[in-house]
């Protein structure tokens, strides 16, 4: 009898797990000047460390960067947009020192570029208004 009750709750464990875990994506970026849209002549790259939970619409994000060419004046996901296009700001940060971290709340539509590779996030300095390092958002680990 205990033997049941410990496999059962294991079963139940590895069940919750599971579920829990295809409610969540992860996405990632690497951040450098030669993806900006025109590209830029920097030292600075940066990441991004992103998971979106499917269940609450959350994005919560990680951006970390180095190398600029002078202090970051602004950071943004922008969007709807393939590689090599520029987009407008879908979510602005409310800070752009690094480490940038924060979340927020997706709509559906965002959702969907979300998924289909249509956001990107870029830094941007006082030298290169435009941006400075950008990054496309993949799914992955």
């Amino acid at each position: 009898m205990k033997t049941t009750v410990l496999l059962a709750g294991a079963l139940l464990s590895v069940i919750l797990t599971a579920g829990a875990s295809a409610q969540s994506v992860t996405y990632k970026a690497e951040l450098k000047g030669s993806q900006e849209v025109p590209a830029t002549d920097t030292k600075g790259t940066g990441t991004a460390k992103l998971s979106y939970d499917k269940a609450t619409k959350t994005l919560k994000w990680t951006v970390t960067y180095s190398g600029l060419s002078g202090p970051a004046t602004a950071a943004h996901i922008h969007g709807p947009a393939e590689p090599g296009k520029n987009a407008p700001v879908a979510i602005g940060f409310p800070k752009a020192d690094s480490p940038i971290e924060g979340s927020a709340t997706l709509t559906d539509a965002q959702a969907a570029d979300l998924a289909a590779g249509k956001f990107y996030i870029n830094v941007h300095t006082a030298a290169n208004k435009g941006g400075e390092i950008r990054g496309q958002l993949t799914a992955g680990k």
